[in-house]
């Protein structure tokens, strides 16, 4: 068993160049609000869910991101409805939001030539 059932990562980086970052979303207080949530809940801590804040997920321009493990599931979200149906949906309930979902391997790059 996993120390925890779910560990939720935050982007919450600022790009000081101006670009396109998760702190310009209000990443951090969404962060805060969501553990707020789970411990509300009565579902943070040991064996259920860790809501952790991250560095730079590199994923910035489909942002504002998050990451949930074991199972890698990346979400984009615009407020606390979403992370509501996040929340209950997936962290709950064990179905993935898939109108949320972004895809796990990023945006297809072509290269220069």
């Amino acid at each position: 068993m996993s120390y925890y059932s779910h560990h939720v990562f935050f982007c919450t980086n600022r790009r000081e160049d101006g670009s396109q970052c998760c702190a310009q979303c209000g990443a951090q207080e969404m962060r805060d609000y969501l553990k707020q949530r789970t411990k509300a809940l009565g579902i943070a801590g040991m064996g259920q869910v860790r809501i952790n804040t991250a560095g730079c997920l590199d994923r910035c321009a489909e942002g504002p991101v998050l990451v949930v493990y074991p199972e890698g599931v990346w979400y984009t979200y615009v407020d606390r409805d979403d992370l509501e149906e996040i929340l209950t949906e997936h962290l709950v309930g064990g179905r993935v939001v898939e109108r949320l979902r972004l895809p796990a391997e990023g945006p297809q790059t072509t290269p220069a030539g």
